[in-house]
């Protein structure tokens, strides 16, 4: 039997070419940004620095385990403003991504000025929205879960809307021509195809959000990196690793579920 063996694809000169000029281009800026940067040698590699690594790193790597259920209080804290956030967010985010929908919202300029508002409320990191509420409301877990919720509601509202643009409009259009109305269609023909993908999105968010909790603590805004700005000042560096750990087992718990979820659903 005769084997036809497909002819080896000729390599381009151009794009050989192009390549090449590629790596020397990112080299040039590598070696241009590390030229211009003042980087203390000296210091990074003193004697006291060594000396400080040292004395904390081996800490770190030794736990105190007889802090675990502060640190577990704490970090049921962090998942619950992390929990309350992505919840708001999921349910805010509904409106605004059929608003921000170009095959919903038909008129240009409100398509628009959804998009824009999104992509506003995206600019803002969760840390820096925490700051804002814990000087505005004081510091605590409810200035978390604003910043949690608020800044959850563009990135949610981002992925709904190209969700819904997705959607089969050929299943609306049949509705439309058997007499069905506005609501019928929207909860018939509409959310059926898009309530998995909403779901997944929101478990992947609550995820990111767990993460962005740890932190939010640093600056008052409640959660376990409160605990973690005490320890470190006060050099009880068993205990920062202590927080270290149960953050990475929760994440980890958290990652895994989350996935598990998201599989099973879409």
């Amino acid at each position: 039997m005769n084997i036809t063996v497909p002819p080896k694809p000729q390599k381009s000169g151009f794009k050989t070419f192009r390549n090449i000029g590629i790596g020397i281009v990112m080299l040039v800026i590598y070696i241009w940004a590390f030229a211009t940067i003042e980087i203390p040698w000296g210091r990074i590699f003193s004697e006291r620095t060594i000396a400080n690594f040292d004395r904390v790193i081996p800490k770190l790597f030794s736990p105190d385990f007889t802090f675990a259920s502060r640190v577990f209080e704490y970090m049921m804290e962090t998942l619950f403003i992390a929990f309350t956030g992505s919840f708001m967010a999921a349910i805010l985010a509904v409106p605004f991504g059929f608003f921000a929908a170009s095959n919903i919202n038909r008129n240009p300029f409100l398509n628009t000025l959804g998009k824009w508002i999104l992509n506003a409320d995206r600019t803002f990191p969760e840390i820096l929205l925490a700051l804002i509420f814990v000087v505005a409301i004081g510091p605590g877990a409810f200035a978390g879960v604003l910043a949690i919720a608020i800044h959850s509601v563009g990135m949610l509202g981002k992925l709904y809307s190209e969700v819904v643009e997705s959607i089969d409009m050929n299943v609306v259009e049949a509705m439309e021509a058997n007499g069905a109305n506005k609501i019928q269609i929207f909860f018939y023909g509409i959310m059926p195809q898009v309530i998995p993908e909403f779901l997944s999105y929101a478990i992947y968010r609550f995820e990111i959000d767990v993460r962005a909790s740890t932190v939010l603590g640093i600056i008052g805004a409640g959660g376990i990196g409160t605990l973690l700005v005490i320890s470190s000042r006060n050099r009880n560096w068993d205990e920062v690793g202590m927080i270290l750990l149960v953050i990475i087992i929760f994440v980890s718990i958290i990652d895994y579920i989350s996935t598990y979820i998201r599989k099973r659903i879409v």
